[in-house]
């Protein structure tokens, strides 16, 4: 299969971010996926994703900071065990396949997305969780790095599932997420390097052109809506990793 040109990488990138920039999640799922596809191996897909999600990331970071979609309290509370658990998570996946996990790690992304999905049609009051954050930040960057993606489905999704008020739980995820992803990509770096390095470049690219659009959406979208996005983005994305899984 011939490789793709530049601009589909770059498309790539731009769907992807404007996807977790608005809802706070998927954008290393969706790139990881696409490379997969192409037949890149899992660590090489993963360590590509997180090189390129260091420019995403970092200037999603800067934007949803500036709209006022950043609570500080919660990004202190995920930002280290995050780093934390995405270390772990590369430094396991050169060695150990992450396919082995994702069926696990679905299955709870599901119930959460039933449970968000249902909160979406539900008048009830938002309220500031911060309970149990730190093995929270720790799974979310553990996975991340195994499946190449998984930071903002387990921890936004849990974090609304709970009942956070949505924009300020997306932008602080989204805030702490480029921490999470430059402790990962220097892992992977310094354990099998960078090679696909065209796919880097259009990601990043992409990436970069819808970081601020995607932020300055999320905070013009009212709550419920934006709860019903996410709920049916993370119960598609489960079942899609079970089904994969159990052919």
């Amino acid at each position: 299969m011939p490789s793709p040109s530049l601009a589909a990488f770059i498309l790539v990138g731009f769907l992807a971010q404007m996807i977790d920039g608005v809802l706070g999640m998927a954008y290393g799922v969706s790139a990881t996926t696409f490379l997969l596809t192409l037949g890149v191996p899992p660590a090489i897909a993963s360590a590509s994703t997180h090189a390129a999600e260091c420019v995403t990331t970092g200037l999603s970071a800067i934007s949803h900071f500036g709209f006022g979609n950043v609570d500080k309290r919660l990004v202190r509370a995920l930002l280290v065990p995050g780093v934390v658990g995405g270390i772990a998570g590369a430094y396991i996946l050169v060695s150990v396949p992450g396919d082995r996990m994702k069926p696990f790690t679905a299955a709870y992304l599901l119930l959460m997305g039933i449970v968000i999905l249902s909160k979406a049609w539900k008048r009830a009051a938002h309220r500031e969780v911060t309970t149990h954050l730190v093995p929270l930040g720790l799974a979310g960057g553990f996975f991340d790095a195994i499946g190449g993606g998984g930071w903002g489905p387990i921890v936004t999704g849990t974090l609304l599932a709970r009942g956070n008020e949505p924009r300020s739980a997306i932008g602080s995820v989204n805030f702490a997420e480029f921490f999470v992803t430059v402790a990962t990509s220097v892992t992977f770096f310094v354990t099998i390097g960078f090679t696909f390095w065209r796919a880097i470049a259009g990601l990043a690219i992409g990436g970069a052109i819808a970081a601020p659009l995607a932020a300055w959406t999320t905070k013009r979208i009212s709550p419920r809506p934006l709860l019903a996005i996410v709920g049916l983005v993370v119960i598609a994305l489960s079942i899609r990793t079970i089904v994969l899984a159990v052919r």
